[in-house]
């Protein structure tokens, strides 16, 4: 590949390694996730606001987009990605202790919210092409159909929705 010419490709140690990263090991973490903190297609379920929380919804987004609604895996790609945003700016914005994480499905949408007790609006920002940070609401407003945000009277709701194909 141009650019790599004389790159080492990484070195697998062993089958630990592999199994660590397989699709059977990702579900049944996401599988976990969901026995953990419960169904947010159900009711909101709480996360605690720290980093690795990020990780929990990405794999509840997973399991509740791919497994349980059934639909591709480009769109529970992109919606994952867009839930680690708004978790990210959640969870380093915000200062709240815990957020919440709904993911709701209607005819030919899909609606996923993140609730935090801060009343702060997040602003989208203009994007360069080297920054390395304050991508996350370009990425929502590029891959969602519709974004906002919904004040509350103790916080806001941050929500993206994205049109789905019924069958």
């Amino acid at each position: 590949m141009a650019g790599l010419e004389g790159v080492e490709p990484p070195r697998r140690h062993g089958s630990a390694t592999a199994a660590r990263w397989s699709p059977a090991v990702e579900d049944e973490r996401a599988l976990r996730a969901l026995e953990l903190f419960g169904n947010p297609a159900e009711a909101e379920v709480s996360l605690p606001s720290r980093p690795e929380s990020a990780g929990a919804a990405r794999r509840l987004a997973q399991v509740v987009i791919l497994r349980h609604w059934g639909l591709s895996p480009r769109m529970t790609e992109d919606a994952v990605l867009l839930v680690s945003e708004l978790v990210g700016n959640a969870v380093r914005h915000t200062g709240a202790r815990r957020f919440g994480l709904r993911m709701r499905r209607r005819r030919g949408w899909i609606r996923i919210e993140v609730r935090d007790p801060s009343r702060g609006l997040p602003c989208l920002m203009p994007v360069q092409e080297l920054d390395v940070s304050g991508r996350g609401l370009f990425l929502v407003d590029k891959l969602a159909d519709r974004w906002g945000v919904d004040l509350l009277p103790r916080g806001k709701t941050t929500w993206f929705e994205m049109r789905v194909a019924d069958r």
